[in-house]
């Protein structure tokens, strides 16, 4: 890779935090009270789509009578009870966040999650201040795979999308940040094994991963 990065946006579940196995958890409690499992293959089809299109595919799935907005209310009280158990950082994205900041390249968090959920997650450790701005769910009107969050996040940092790097773990956001135009570095992790990363132009273990920093900061 050989754009000179401007720019940075993280998606934020699975990605900044491992908060993926709380929506696995809430997920199961929501479907376990009508009845239902809450299946990988399911799991794999929702992950990183915006909450409309997860809890319509639930009620596809399962024929339930309730709305998405009924489920999305329900899911997050669930999730933000699970997610006072606690939460870890991935690896690697303190050392991320402070190479961006030395490089002096501005970052925002863009997240198919809503405001609430967002808002709660990045209380850890006042993460969100280290950012420029956070765009949710709430701020777009088409989820990703569609470009609208990432094109967003190019115009608001002020940078062209294809100076932006995005960084990634579902095969949606994926999609998103590459129909954006942007150069996308996706995190490879426990939550998404099964998971098509092939679409990215790095796939890393770590956001501490060397190949990531020299792009950032080339010697």
């Amino acid at each position: 890779m050989t754009t000179k990065i401007l720019g940075a946006a993280f998606d934020m579940d699975g990605l900044m935090f491992e908060t993926e196995s709380v929506y696995y958890k809430a997920a199961e409690v929501l479907l376990g009270r009508r009845g239902y499992p809450y299946t990988d293959e399911l799991c794999r089809d929702v992950m990183g789509r915006p909450p409309r299109y997860c809890f319509e595919k639930f009620i596809e799935t399962y024929n339930l009578p309730e709305r998405w907005e009924e489920l999305s209310d329900e899911s997050e009280d669930i999730f933000l009870e699970i997610l006072k158990e606690g939460y870890e950082m991935m690896p690697g994205l303190p050392e991320l966040l402070d190479l961006l900041e030395e490089c002096r390249i501005p970052k925002c968090v863009a997240t198919s999650s809503s405001r609430r959920v967002t808002e709660a997650v990045l209380a850890k450790q006042n993460l969100k201040a280290r950012f420029s701005f956070v765009i949710t769910s709430n701020d777009i009107t088409r989820g990703k795979p569609d470009a609208q969050i990432y094109l967003t996040a190019a115009r608001r940092l002020d940078v062209p999308p294809q100076n932006l790097i995005v960084f990634e773990d579902s095969s949606a956001g994926i999609e998103a940040a590459k129909r954006a135009g942007a150069v996308c570095a996706a995190l490879r992790a426990e939550h998404n094994r099964e998971v098509d990363l092939s679409r990215a132009d790095l796939v890393v273990e770590t956001l501490a991963d060397p190949r990531v920093f020299s792009f950032l900061k080339p010697i």
